[in-house]
């Protein structure tokens, strides 16, 4: 007798054997129908080594209360006496209530774990065959089915079979299953059966022979015309046949359903016949397959029908899979599938997402699966549809290394365990981790993790996810460095044409070049190797990210060979988690920005700096550049250093550019293309305001000391007063000066003539730093007119010769450098020239569209598409341009926000003031950004300038990557461009050539 208050022994008992709820589990010990077992403590004893005690002991109750008086009888005392079937029978009742309920209502099919001889221990296809043979409808096959998965998770649960082996358990049970089906399907439609050959090809994981316990079973159905029968009736039949099989899987009836069946891998996926002949398939194959679809054959086998017709359809398309390494941009597409998957789960659910998510399981098959299509190519023993096995395989061959092989293999066993028993609870088709902490705890027991099962479950499981995230990128590319490096005896290394079937799938255009490189690179003992050693395999990875590997992996290596033994550098590249791939962006994206930094390679730094790619104001950088400039010894020096100071800025700008087009793994790419636009924009024209400036203090100090005999400014023209610079714009200017007090005017012009000479010949003087290009070309009289007038002649000038073009040039003039009050008297004096009062008369109006037609036809180079000319070309930058300005002469006088020298701000004031509509504004901002990007494109891919689309197919695919285009797809980009650009031409033509302008 218990005493009140004081907890029974068997209360404490059955705590102390892992029940969560011991109240309840002893309330069904006292059920009468366990009255034989109820003391027996080998009977608690099993209980407790399952999954979840309080779970089994309810199942154990509701099975033995379903047997008659006899068959309980003899449950009950194998129950007790044959540790097989008690180890089974609780291991299953522990683990999945599903399969408890099957059991309860199905109670005799506790037999099916009795059995314990060496057939049963590892069946296959043909004895899962006799298991469903008596099956004659829907309804029987799906109870002998579930009958058959008992088998099996008993096995598993209980540790007599491993996660492989019980996968391809699942995948024969699944082939017996649909021969079951398809035999059921002939027998109700035997005129359709007659009239074909029908063979189902499986895919995807049983396919594999690595089926979840609940998954779809993904198929193809081939089928060809019995002899005597036309080929039309016979495929509509033979489509009835497979949709019949598919019925008898899928639907739901009393007893639930198998597993749905997936055809929708077939050719052209829902949209396609569900049946194709075998030459059907092929056609399509071979014209119209894309690359993931090669990639899904892989696993193709035959599993039920004709089998003549299943195995001439797997050796007719095998060849084409192994063949797919070929196809442009095959790894990039891979990868791409792979992103595509992750960016579609939601995101509530990527941290428990155990299948798609980062460091899953996918993640291990996608590493594996490219590897074989590589290197499947000439090495037939990775002909595997299997994981396991074809990792296996790519170990033995030296295609990945053992230790990694090993690793990801641990973690791809756990990984799957963790998904079969999360799925065998309630037979659902799940990949995410519970959150409920109950279901947690029968997890982490399922897999042998008894003490704290919860924390431990899930320590082990982010080990082995971390495990996978570092693995299954370098898993490519280790091997490769590997195999130009020193190994120890005995190991396995990738041979030289291995090695560069694998860059060639990544995208080198020259592997044997690129293995030298890597030769360098990792060869050796000393810290910068071994610290590259490391690095590579990443780098690797990103440089095959871009349009251009080969000059990514060239550039690293001659930063590397400039700044190996450098300590700060091989630490940054180590130890700041940005720094390695933002270099990797900036060297394998084009010419320029290489170009830049190879220069001055510590420039590097920047690239390690939170805010290393932010770029500097004009204040700042004017102070650095004079400062410089005050302590050189000469003229030349000085410009060296203010030219300096703006190859150090132009990098930071184009790699910040670079970066924001491409994204990082930690950042996403900046999705407003204007902001980068401006961002460049900016940028360009505060550094070249400061280079001028200190070449002007430097030019001034060489002759004059500190005061010049004139004041004197530079007005800003064109894009550079315009604050719309691209990296390879000239800077137009204009000089102005006027002669100080005492000054003779002829004195005067003459200092202002010799300053800007030796500003322009200082500032292109051959160094290793860029050239900056001054342009006068829009001064007064252009060049039969003086370098530099004062403002008087200015304003003379302008009184009485100025042309409207000249006008309209004055929209964008702005003060860049030297006397700031000077420049905005300048400024004040050319206002009512640029916004007359009252607007542009017709006769101005008229000239303005006259110049812009005869701009037009004899501007644009010959040859050059118009319909890609970014400058010239229909809707490129001078339709937009021109538009705007327009705009701003009419209406500047009278609307304060067009007075602005910047296009996109012009734009929005006109936008806002209601002299362009919404939809028209955004079309010609858009049309404007992209032209702009693209000659920013150019120029950082080609390291020139350019106003149209370079011919070259790798410069072009590397501008459509920088634009945002996936490789592969430079039509889409070309298309987009025309598109848009059309409509921005049909817009223009409305408001700068319509009446009502």
């Amino acid at each position: 007798m218990t005493v009140p208050g004081r907890r029974s022994s068997t209360f404490t008992r059955l705590l102390r054997h892992g029940f969560t709820d011991p109240s309840a589990a002893e309330q069904l010990l006292e059920t009468p129908e366990l009255g034989p077992v109820r003391d027996d403590p080998v009977l608690l004893d099993a209980l407790g080594a399952t999954a979840d005690p309080d779970l089994a002991l309810l199942g154990l109750v509701r099975v033995v209360e379903a047997q008659d008086a006899d068959e309980r009888r003899t449950l009950l005392d194998t129950l007790a006496t044959a540790k097989p079937l008690r180890d089974r029978l609780l291991g299953v009742l522990g683990a999945s209530e599903a399969l408890g309920d099957h059991l309860a209502r199905h109670p005799h099919d506790w037999h099916a774990l009795v059995t314990y001889e060496a057939a049963d221990l590892h069946p296959g296809v043909a004895e899962f065959e006799r298991g469903l043979a008596g099956a004659a409808d829907p309804v029987a096959l799906r109870i002998a089915y579930r009958r058959c998965l008992l088998a099996i998770a008993a096995r598993d649960v209980c540790g007599t079979t491993d996660v492989a082996e019980a996968a391809a358990e699942l995948a024969d049970l699944a082939t017996a299953t649909l021969r079951a089906a398809l035999a059921i399907a002939r027998a109700e439609v035997p005129a359709d059966a007659a009239q074909c050959r029908l063979a189902v090809i499986a895919m995807g994981k049983c396919g594999g022979h690595e089926l979840n316990y609940v998954s779809d079973v993904d198929v193809i159905f081939v089928a060809e015309p019995a002899d005597g029968f036309d080929e039309g009736k016979a495929m509509q039949a033979a489509g009835r046949l497979a949709a019949h099989l598919m019925r008898i899987c899928s639907e739901t009836t009393v007893e639930g359903v198998i597993w749905p069946v997936d055809a929708n891998l077939r050719p052209e996926g829902r949209n396609g016949p569900l049946v194709r002949t075998l030459s059907s398939h092929l056609a399509y194959y071979h014209r119209w397959a894309k690359t993931w679809e090669f990639q899904a054959l892989l696993k193709a086998r035959p599993v039920a029908g004709d089998p003549e017709l299943g195995r001439a359809y797997v050796e007719a398309v095998s060849p084409l899979v192994w063949q797919a390494a070929d196809r442009d941009n095959f790894v990039a597409d891979v990868q791409k599938m792979r992103r595509r998957v992750v960016d579609n789960i939601p995101a509530a659910q990527v941290e428990r997402e155990l299948k798609l998510g980062p460091g899953g399981l996918r993640d291990v098959e996608f590493a594996v699966q490219l590897l074989q299509l590589v290197h499947g190519r000439s090495d037939a023993t990775l002909h595997s549809g299997t994981t396991l096995d074809a990792l296996a395989a790519l170990a033995a061959g030296g295609y990945v290394g053992r230790a990694d092989a090993a690793q990801l293999d641990a973690a791809y066993r756990f990984l799957r365990a963790m998904e079969h028993r999360i799925q065998l609870y309630r037979l659902r088709r799940t990949h995410l981790v519970p959150e409920d902490e109950a279901d947690l705890r029968r997890l982490g027991r399922s897999l042998g993790l008894r003490t704290e099962p919860v924390v431990s479950l899930t320590k082990e499981w982010k080990r082995h996810a971390s495990v996978v995230r570092r693995l299954h990128e370098k898993l490519f590319y280790r091997p490769l460095l590997d195999a130009v490096a020193q190994l120890a005896p005995g190991e396995t290394r990738l041979s030289p044409r291995a090695a560069a079937h694998r860059l060639e799938a990544l995208g080198y255009a020259d592997p044997a070049a690129a293995l030298r490189h890597l030769e360098a690179l990792s060869s050796g003992v000393s810290r910068k190797a071994a610290i590259q050693r490391t690095l590579l395999p990443v780098l690797l990875g990103w440089f095959a990210d871009s349009a251009d590997p080969d000059a990514g992996l060239l550039g690293f290596r001659k930063v590397s060979d400039a700044l190996g033994k450098t300590p700060w550098y091989l630490r940054l590249l180590r130890d700041e988690g940005a720094a390695a791939e933002n270099l990797a962006r900036v060297l394998s994206a084009g010419r320029l920005a290489p170009d830049l930094l190879l220069r001055a390679p510590e420039a590097v730094a920047i690239l390690g700096d939170p805010d290393g790619l932010v770029p500097r104001g004009r204040a700042h950088l004017e102070q650095e550049v004079l400062a410089a400039v005050g302590r050189a010894e000469s003229a030349e020096g000085a410009v060296a250093a203010a030219r300096g100071v703006r190859r150090r800025e132009l990098f930071r700008t184009t790699a910040g550019d670079l970066i924001g087009s491409y994204g990082t793994e930690d950042s996403p790419a900046e999705e407003d293309p204007g902001a980068l636009v401006d961002r460049v924009g900016n940028a360009v024209t505060d550094l070249n305001a400061a280079t001028i400036a200190g070449a002007l203090r430097a030019a001034v100090r060489a002759e004059w000391g500190e005061t010049l005999p004139t004041r004197f400014t530079v007005i800003g023209m064109g894009r550079f007063g315009g604050h719309e610079l691209s990296y390879g714009s000239d800077a137009d200017v204009l000089f102005v000066h006027e002669p100080r007090e005492g000054v003779d005017e002829q004195e005067a012009a003459r200092a202002a003539g010799r300053v800007v000479a030796e500003m322009r010949r200082l500032l292109q003087l051959p160094t290793a730093d860029p050239p900056l290009l001054i342009d006068a070309d829009l001064r007064p009289e252009g060049k039969s007119g003086p370098m530099a007038r004062t403002l008087g002649s200015y304003e003379a000038y302008y009184r009485r010769w100025s042309l409207v073009w000249e006008s309209q040039a004055l929209l964008r003039a702005e003060v860049m450098a030297g006397d700031t009050e000077l420049g905005a008297r300048f400024i004040e004096l050319i206002d009512p020239l640029r916004y007359p009062v009252g607007g542009l008369n017709d006769e101005a109006v008229r000239e303005i569209r006259r110049l812009k037609a005869r701009m037009e036809s004899e501007r644009m180079p010959r040859g050059a598409d118009p319909t890609l000319h970014t400058k010239l070309g229909r809707g490129g930058l001078s339709d937009v341009e021109w538009t705007v300005q327009l705009l701003q002469m009419r209406h500047g006088w009278e609307l304060p926000g067009l007075r602005t020298t910047r296009t996109r701000s012009a734009l929005a004031a006109a936008r806002a003031a209601g002299l362009i509509d919404t939809e028209a504004a955004s079309i010609l901002d858009e049309a404007w950004v992209l032209a702009t990007r693209v000659r920013n494109g150019v120029m950082l891919v080609r390291g020139r300038a350019g106003d149209t689309f370079p011919s070259d197919g790798r410069e072009l695919a590397a501008v459509g990557r920088y634009l945002g285009y996936e490789p592969g797809h430079v039509g889409d980009m070309l298309e987009d461009y025309r598109r848009l650009t059309r409509r921005a031409r049909g817009i223009m033509e409305e408001l700068f050539y319509g009446a009502h302008l």
